[in-house]
């Protein structure tokens, strides 16, 4: 089949451009019949201007393989590059938009049955992608300016690949940049590299001489660089700032020029959009304060200068907070050039770079890729779906795989909203959120919704959510601090409903209106009809590691997640213990600012669904008593908190917990105790206990070693807990008998008898220590007279010492061999204590002196 008819041909749409010159060797890769092997796919590198976003497409809508009713799809970044280029490209042709040439962005359309060459949005494209995932009307997909690695260019890129090489070979793919990293692009795509030269006017570039100190000073330095541009140029002058705050204040440091200031950003109206890309009344000098949205695929005319001030906003995700925010970041390398390149689209320009030379040398090549940074939890929903649905698992094609900690933290939070079982496979509700087209908490507070009333206020909430608070922090005089409204989602709810505030942004409240008719329809809400419900039930849904619980301090929360927020003491929410919370501003502190207070009796089911109860039973280290507490969790909180009466298993349970960690501190651990693991130590090592079987058995000693008897402690000690419910109870516990109890008859009786706990002499009994490397018996020295060797123990298997004492109980010698002491060191001892002892016996050879028992007194 052939292509429709064009009129005027194709190529004379290119005539003039730098592009015209690769249009044939295109042609000529597209043109191939594909495989899965050798796909029909091609690489277009091209500088600013060379008129590729307005060229390429009509060409490929002309040739043959496209047939009679393909499409050729093309993804833009923005909503404002996908309507200026269809409205560019068909103005070309001769049409009006909507004809032949269409396109789509979350807020508007203009598409037709005719429509052939479609120009969407990334994020769209991704949803008829994953509702269709055949593509079966659509010839050719072009990716234009893939170098900017949004997260949706990265996955519609690599579920493109995808389809191509399984199940739609026939499908062409082209990726355009300016600035492309080719030879990883080119081995992603199995694709050759087309690159035109381009042309590009005379650029002055100058740099500044010292960067600007701080972000706070982004503003003033750019209003004066655009006064000094304004001074020695000629030409409308086009600057670059971070976001529309820094828009903002710019305009108003430059009142007073002879120059037409205009903002140019996403948030605008369509109309102020096109008016900015239209040229300017003759004699006219416009200043354009624009975000990063005019530094790829628009051509604003009359452009002759760029002033930037080399700062950008990028999503990057905080894994500990689980969020996404918006940092401002220093721009790549590559940025820097394309921003410069809007001053030489159509004549010789200037470029005023805000920043030192020695800073140019130290920026990165390019910016670095979202999927590296941002929240993962759209990705991984979308894998998942695709992976349900083509039956590829991952890893997908990609130019960069995601970091694991933010796909786990991701996973984490889709099986907490419900989208995802445990093994990671899509649910049938995690099919119906990937459905909706939005962030997948947005989607489960959508699908929260019980009735058609509440489904309209879930609506509301979604769209307040996706766009900008109408009631943002509001500047005042400089100096003082800006004034920032309630964080109550219901202050906004109303404002959605047609009640008026004097502080609220029309043009973000025109837009949330917007939003949320689309979001009605996407639920088969009628448009008129009024919003009802609970708010925090449903943010609840959405948001169920962002449940907070007041630490006490008003304003002061912790979040189910584990991080800490805190609420500006003067909030009307402040006083309420619970909230849900939708919306946080992280700086130093996580900040509430969209939040609704919350009932534990209107959790919805899908939150009630994940909460658990549990009883802890604690000991207090300070009473020692154990207590027993019923608590109600999500996540890190405790919602319900409630004394209960200790059962009496789940006291012993953990008296034994406390044992075993603290054995010899939390039972009383006397001498006797220690003594006795000793000696049945000991008796292990000399293997000589008669059985109760007979003489000639043995029976193994258990093992008294205070690790052994932790490890073991519910067989010996658990039998004796009933009724204990505290330390002091188990502390009056007779161990020493516990553990003797533990011996056979026969097995005590020897170790009485063998290894004593004390031996008889002479002159009384010696206390034995079977704690020392050798048992040691320890008396005065009195008592040993007329003892002439040492004795040993168990039948002469088991050595001992002997520890001489003074009258005073202190050691005066410890031997091993008692009479060659007799024969040699005793003459010392004698002398020694005979000056400091003259009332006791000190005789010269104690082995034959006679032994006096000592005389207690009278």
């Amino acid at each position: 089949m052939t292509a429709q008819p064009f009129s005027p041909d194709p190529d004379a749409i290119a005539n003039g451009l730098p592009v015209k010159e690769i249009l044939p060797e295109l042609r000529a890769v597209l043109a191939v019949e594909p495989t899965p092997e050798r796909p029909a796919s091609a690489i277009v590198v091209a500088p600013p201007g060379a008129g590729k976003t307005t060229s390429i497409p009509p060409v490929l809508a002309a040739c043959a393989w496209r047939g009679e009713s393909g499409r050729i799809i093309m993804l833009e970044p923005r909503r404002l590059a996908a309507r200026a280029a269809a409205q560019r490209i068909a103005s070309l042709m001769g049409e009006d938009v909507g004809g032949f040439v269409g396109y789509r962005t979350r807020i508007d359309s203009a598409v037709s049955a005719r429509t052939r060459i479609e120009v969407l949005t990334e994020g769209l494209f991704l949803r008829r992608l994953l509702g269709d995932p055949m593509l079966e009307d659509v010839a050719c997909v072009i990716l234009d300016e893939v170098h900017e690695r949004s997260l949706e260019a990265d996955l519609a890129l690599a579920f493109c690949l995808d389809l191509q090489r399984t199940l739609r070979p026939d499908l062409r793919l082209v990726a355009m940049s300016a600035t492309a990293e080719t030879e990883r692009l080119a081995s992603l795509m199995n694709a050759p590299v087309l690159t035109s030269e381009g042309r590009m006017f005379a650029l002055e570039v100058h740099h500044a001489k010292k960067d600007i100190p701080t972000l706070r000073d982004i503003a003033p330095a750019t209003a004066a660089g655009i006064r000094q541009a304004l001074a020695d140029t000629t030409g409308d002058i086009l600057a670059f700032l971070p976001g529309t705050g820094e828009i903002r204040r710019t305009a108003q440091l430059l009142d007073g020029i002879s120059a037409t200031v205009l903002p140019l950003h996403g948030e605008l109206h369509p109309a102020e959009q096109a008016r900015v890309l239209r040229p300017g009344e003759a004699g006219e000098r416009r200043v354009i304060l624009a975000t990063s949205i005019a530094e790829t695929s628009l051509t604003v005319p009359g452009v002759r200068v760029v002033v930037d001030c080399g700062y950008r906003r990028a999503p990057r995700f905080d894994a500990g907070a689980g969020l996404s925010r918006l940092d401002t970041l220093r721009i790549s390398k590559a940025a820097a050039r394309q921003r410069a390149g809007r001053a030489g689209r159509e004549a010789p320009g200037t470029a005023y770079c805000l920043w030192s030379a020695n800073t140019q040398r130290a920026m990165p090549q390019h910016d670095r890729p979202e999927i590296l940074e941002a929240d993962l939890s759209d990705y991984v929903l979308a894998t998942a779906l695709w992976a349900d649905t083509v039956g590829t698992p991952p890893p997908l094609p990609l130019p960069d795989q995601p970091p694991g900690s933010a796909v786990a933290a991701a996973r984490e939070l889709l099986e907490h909203l419900g989208a995802l079982d445990d093994a990671g496979g899509i649910t049938p509700l995690g099919k119906r959120m990937a459905q909706l087209g939005t962030h997948p908490r947005l989607a489960a507070m959508l699908l929260a919704a019980r009735t058609a009333e509440e489904a309209a206020m879930a609506a509301d909430m979604a769209a307040l959510l996706e766009e900008r608070d109408p009631l943002r922090p509001r500047h005042t005089a400089q100096g003082r601090p800006p004034i920032t409204p309630s964080a109550d989602i219901g202050l906004r709810l109303d404002l959605i409903a047609g009640e008026g505030h004097p502080d609220a942004d029309r043009g973000a409240l025109s837009r949330i209106r917007l939003a949320a008719k689309r979001f009605r329809s996407r639920l088969n809400v009628p448009q008129h009809l009024r919003a009802q419900g609970n708010p925090a039930a449903l943010l609840a849904a959405g948001f169920p590691d962002r449940i907070a619980l007041c630490r006490g301090e008003p304003g002061s929360y912790r979040l189910a997640n584990g991080s800490n927020a805190r609420l500006k003491r003067d909030d009307g929410l402040s006083p309420h213990r619970l909230l849900a919370v939708a919306g946080l501003h992280l700086r130093t502190a996580a900040e509430i600012r969209l939040a609704a207070p919350l009932d534990l009796n209107d959790l919805p089911p899908t939150l009630l669904a994940r909460t658990h109860e549990q009883v802890e039973t604690t000991l207090d280290p300070v009473s020692g008593n154990i207590l027993a507490r019923r608590r109600t969790r999500i996540g890190c909180l405790v919602l319900k908190d409630r004394t209960e009466k200790v059962k009496p298993e789940e006291a012993a349970s953990l008296l034994l917990l406390h044992v075993r960690d603290a054995l010899e501190t939390a039972l009383n651990w006397t001498d006797a105790v220690k003594q006795l693991q000793a000696r049945v130590a000991l008796a292990h090592s000399v293997q000589a206990a008669p059985t109760h079987n007979g003489p000639e058995g043995e029976q193994a000693w258990p093992d008294f070693s205070s690790p052994a008897l932790a490890r073991s402690v519910e067989d010996w000690l658990a039998p004796y807990m009933a009724g204990r419910t505290s330390v002091a109870a188990i502390k009056e516990l007779d161990v020493h008998a516990l553990l003797r109890n533990l011996l056979s008859y026969e097995q005590y009786q020897w170790l009485e008898r063998e290894l004593p706990t004390h031996l008889p002499f002479p002159g009384g009994r010696a206390d034995v220590d079977y704690t020392q490397p050798v048992p040691v018996a320890s008396a005065r020295a009195q008592v040993f007279y007329g003892t002439e060797q040492t004795p040993r123990l168990a039948g002469g298997r088991v050595p001992l010492r002997l520890a001489l004492l003074s009258p005073a109980g202190r050691p005066q010698a410890i031997t091993a061999d008692l009479g060659g002491f007799w024969q040699g060191g005793w003459a010392d001892m004698r002398r020694d204590m005979r000056g400091r002892y003259p009332r006791h016996d000190w005789p010269e050879n104690p082995a034959l002196a006679p032994a006096k028992p000592r005389q207690r007194p009278s």
